[in-house]
């Protein structure tokens, strides 16, 4: 099975940035889907981005041009760059992957003065 695990979450003021990491162990296949979605409290879970190992990347509207998911394929890992960060991003941030259904343990992004 394919266990994942997130870092970068933090606190950070209005306009700053972040970086998340989801680092995936166990049971690597080299055809994928993986990406994040977010929970704020009181919310449901919303997609925030995704990337296929072809490269083929998709964005909720409200990230777009603030935020970029990579990956580095040596380390098994996908990469969230979020730029410009605003108070409405505070949020759990929860690694995916879409092929076997699995979720990371989540990493808390909080943007405010």
């Amino acid at each position: 099975q394919v266990q994942l695990v997130e870092s970068g979450g933090g606190l950070v003021q209005p306009g700053g940035s972040l970086r998340l990491s989801c680092a995936a162990s166990g049971s690597i296949v080299s055809i994928y889907v993986r990406g994040w979605y977010r929970q704020a409290p009181g919310k449901q879970r919303e997609f925030v981005a995704s990337l296929s190992s072809d490269g083929h990347t998709n964005y909720a509207d409200s990230v777009k041009g603030r935020f970029t998911i990579s990956r580095d394929n040596a380390k098994n890992t996908v990469l969230l760059q979020m730029n410009s960060l605003k108070p409405e991003d505070t949020a759990v941030y929860y690694c995916h992957d879409f092929g076997v259904g699995r979720w990371g343990q989540g990493t808390q992004v909080t943007v405010s003065s």
